[in-house]
């Protein structure tokens, strides 16, 4: 849902940004690489030491770039193959950086092995939900399913309750318990999302395996009567 509308959204926020750096010879390859760069730093270096504010507001500044490459592929007329590989790619690397950088943080000073194996379950869930869409994708079914929790939701969700319980160290009290909360919620709702996405192959898979065996008797049929 938020993948849907915001994606358009942001968009038309982020075409003249795109448009400059076109002008500027900047291609959508380096901005995805240089996207992804940002978003490991702001991951890897800040949150395992709790710099939950920080970490989120560098990840915030780079996380953007995934709408401006493809925006900028689209004004250029270069869209390809390629870069939608590139990126779908480095959008898991990305994703994998973010989470596991909340692992490292509950693994060490923040010390909850609890929290350290939800991060770890996200993470890992995450992965496992892209690649169910593109498994099934890839064997010809449609998979006509978004789910619950995708990855705009996963982001959104951890991002923002990162940031806010980031705050803490400023002196806002209460507040750090957002993000375990969030985790909670992202963790729950991957797994349903995972669950969707299975059955829904499932259910695509036997419907067209039983549309191939009913073809099958009629295409024979068919052969037949030519041969005649």
């Amino acid at each position: 849902m938020l993948n849907k509308y915001a994606r358009a959204f942001f968009t038309r926020v982020l075409t003249p940004f795109a448009a400059f750096l076109i002008r500027r010879g900047v291609s959508p390859d380096t901005v995805t690489l240089l996207g992804t760069a940002g978003v490991m730093a702001g991951a890897l270096v800040f949150y395992p030491r709790g710099e939950l504010f920080w970490g989120t507001i560098v990840i915030t500044l780079f996380v953007f770039s995934d709408l401006v490459d493809g925006n900028m592929a689209r004004q250029l007329g270069r869209s390809s193959r390629w870069g939608a590989f590139l990126d779908s790619t480095l959008d898991r690397v990305a994703d994998s950086a973010v989470f596991g950088g909340f692992a490292l943080w509950y693994a060490g000073n923040g010390d909850d092995n609890v929290l350290c194996a939800v991060s770890i379950f996200c993470l890992a869930s995450g992965q496992v939900v892209s690649y169910t869409k593109a498994r099934g994708e890839s064997i010809g079914l449609p998979v006509a399913v978004n789910g619950l929790v995708e990855r705009a939701e996963r982001l959104v969700i951890s991002l923002v309750a990162a940031g806010l319980a980031g705050l803490h160290k400023f002196g806002v009290p209460g507040i750090q318990y957002l993000l375990p909360i969030a985790l909670w919620i992202v963790a729950v709702g991957s797994l349903i999302t995972l669950v969707q996405r299975v059955v829904t192959v499932r259910r695509e898979s036997e419907e067209a395996d039983a549309a191939a065996a009913a073809d099958a008797p009629e295409s024979a049929a068919q052969g037949h009567e030519t041969a005649k």
